[in-house]
Order: C-alpha cells, then sequence, then structure tokens
C-alpha cells in the first residue's frame, strides 16, 4: 500500500474539509489554540523522529489533518505563536494564560485545547493550572514525533484532547494533559523520556485517567487547589518575579546562586539531593541569600517524592520554605506566582501546601 507524507495528507484534506466544522449545535464548542512544538514538526524524510524542524504547520493544517474532530466538536483555532517549547517564556505564559481567561470567558465556548511542544509542556500546563480563574476544560496535548513521521503520534493526540475537552467528566478537574491515550494532571505530571511515546508519568500518583473507546474515563481527581480556587490573577500583571533553579550535585559550590543573586533575583529553588538536601557550602551560601531578602524553596532533583520540612534542614531557623512533592520546575512557577502576592515566607509556606 502507498504511503503518504502527513505533509501530503494535510494539504488534501484541507481541500475536502473546512477548517473550522460545525455538525450541530448539540457538539461542545471548543478552541484550539496552537503554540507550536513537535506536533507541528516537520522532518526531512518519514521517517525522521530526531533532528526535526519543530513549530513549522499552523493550526490550520493540525485541525484540517484531523478531519473526524468535525463528528465530536465545533472546532475554532488561533495561531497564538509558533515556538519549540525550550523558547517558551514567562512573557508567554502571562500572554497565554490572559487568552485562555478572555475566551473561557465567553458564553460561545465550552472548552480549550492547547497543542505544545512536550518539553516544557508540564510548566506550561501548571502555570495555566494556577492562573484560569474557570472551571471549563482547558486541555493541553502535543506529540513526540513530527506530523511527516510514518508513526505520527500528534493526529490522535488531537483527536483525544478535543474529545476530553468537549467532554462532562473534564469540567472542574483543572488544566489537564492528554497524550497517548492517558490523561493526567498538569501539576502532577513530568516529562520522563527524551524520545518516548510514553514519556508523560506522574511519579508515585499514576494518571487520573484514560481516552479509550472515542470516551474519557476517570479514576481519581487532584485534591490541590486549582483554576477556580486560585487566589492568582494575572489578568493586569505585565511581568513575573525572577525566580531560578540551582541544581545540587557532589562538590557542588555557590557560584551560580551568587550570580542569580546578584542578578536581582526574587526567589531561587534548590533542585536538592535526596530529601532537598545542600550541602554545608551551599546551606551557608542560601541562607545568606535569605538574609538578603531572597526566598530559598527546597525541592528536590530525585523527581518524586515529600520534601519535608525541617528534614534536611533547620527551615523554620533558616526561614527556608519547602516545595512538597512539586519538582523543581514547577516549585519555581508557584513560588513566581506566590512573591506576586507575598514576601512572607509563613504565607508561602501555606499556598506550598495548598496548590
Amino acid at each position: 500500500m502507498k504511503r503518504y507524507s502527513m505533509c501530503a495528507l494535510v494539504i488534501c484534506v484541507a481541500l475536502s474539509y473546512p477548517f473550522a466544522s460545525y455538525a450541530g449545535d448539540a457538539l461542545p464548542r471548543i478552541v484550539v489554540l496552537a503554540t507550536g512544538g513537535t506536533i507541528a514538526g516537520v522532518g526531512a524524510t518519514a521517517t525522521t523522529t530526531v533532528g526535526y524542524a519543530a513549530a513549522k504547520i499552523g493550526v490550520e493544517g493540525l485541525v484540517s489533518a484531523v478531519p473526524e474532530l468535525s463528528g465530536i466538536a465545533r472546532v475554532s483555532g488561533e495561531q497564538v505563536m509558533q515556538v519549540a517549547s525550550e523558547n517558551m517564556t514567562p512573557g508567554d505564559w502571562l500572554a497565554l494564560a490572559k487568552k485562555v481567561n478572555r475566551l473561557l470567558a465567553r458564553d460561545d465556548v465550552d472548552g480549550i485545547v492547547i497543542t505544545h511542544g512536550t518539553d516544557t509542556l508540564e510548566e506550561t500546563a501548571y502555570f495555566l493550572n494556577l492562573t484560569v480563574r474557570n472551571s471549563k476544560s482547558v486541555v493541553i496535548t502535543g506529540s513526540m514525533r513530527p506530523s511527516t513521521a510514518i508513526s505520527a503520534d500528534g493526529p490522535m493526540n488531537l483527536y483525544n484532547a478535543v474529545l476530553l475537552a468537549g467532554s462532562a467528566g473534564a469540567q472542574g478537574k483543572g488544566v489537564l494533559v492528554a497524550l497517548n491515550d492517558q490523561i493526567s494532571a498538569a501539576r502532577e505530571v513530568t516529562k520522563t523520556n527524551t524520545t518516548a511515546l510514553d514519556t508523560f508519568k506522574t511519579p508515585g500518583m499514576g494518571f487520573l485517567g484514560y481516552i479509550t473507546g472515542g470516551q474519557a474515563h476517570f479514576y481519581r481527581a487532584t485534591t490541590k487547589r486549582h483554576t477556580s480556587q486560585s487566589e492568582f490573577d494575572i489578568m493586569k500583571l505585565e511581568a513575573l518575579p525572577e525566580v531560578h533553579i540551582v541544581y545540587g550535585y557532589a562538590g557542588a559550590n555557590s557560584f551560580m546562586l551568587d550570580a542569580a543573586v546578584g542578578k536581582g533575583a526574587a526567589g531561587m529553588v534548590n533542585a536538592g539531593t535526596g530529601d532537598g538536601s545542600m550541602s554545608d557550602v551551599m546551606k551557608a551560601a542560601y541562607r545568606e541569600a535569605r538574609q538578603k531578602g531572597v526566598i530559598v524553596v527546597r525541592s528536590s532533583r530525585t523527581g518524586s517524592g515529600f520534601v519535608a520540612r525541617n528534614g534536611e534542614a533547620k527551615d523554620d531557623e533558616y526561614d527556608f520554605v519547602v516545595a512538597g512533592n512539586l519538582n523543581p520546575q514547577k516549585a519555581r512557577i508557584l513560588l513566581m506566582l506566590a512573591l506576586t502576592k507575598t514576601k512572607d515566607t509563613k504565607e508561602i509556606q501555606r499556598i506550598f501546601m495548598e496548590y
């Protein structure tokens, strides 16, 4: 049987199916916001799954390549940016969150799907989980292989994401991540493999559910505050506070920490060894940073587990904050938002326990 590249498929289908499909008033109205990433990537050949060019296909091409969407939703779309996700910035998060909030406030929008590169997908998802002040569904998806690959996973991931966003079960569950037929919570999911299709996992927690047989099946929900329950209002924010991460390792010195503090960092996250531990050298450097007014959060580089307060450091004495089970990249996001409200470490610790 003759194979056709995804690019050819996009062109052929686009000629036969309109971008926005309206198959009846009963169908949910879903807006697809495209940001680029591998799902919009193009490879040199049909077997190219590494070394491809990300963020090349626009939202019209992504949606038109899945004509089956017209049977499950009234889909419209917008290209909000076109980047590989390693280039995503806090400024991009703010712009995206504001757009999502404005769209969800409309009566003619039932849910939103965001296509995104996988490298920082979990970070964007968690930021939106904290800043979208609405209980309507928001689903983020992407792919591990470019659109031109023989085994491209993007079309099915997009179909499942739209299906999930239009389902009643997705309402009120926070921002969801849908890839590889699996449903994950934005707070808990993380990328665990460089290239595998099942790279997204929720260590220690497990998936929220699965998409199979054209239905979303949920088995649990996150208990942490999110979306409509969130206290963070970013609609008038123009920028986020500077927060950086310093990785813990044997023989680490304070070079990177001192540089960040010297450049005016408002907060620092320690991606510590084990239970968020610090060497004596780093502990002294973090204490000095705290005395200068920098908020210090202890997280762990291990990838799972709970960082205990007053465990590997005298957090009460040093006035540090612990991240609980948030990984360093998500602890950074929560600290950035917390710093828009307060510099009181007791209040920031309360925020970390609730979100």
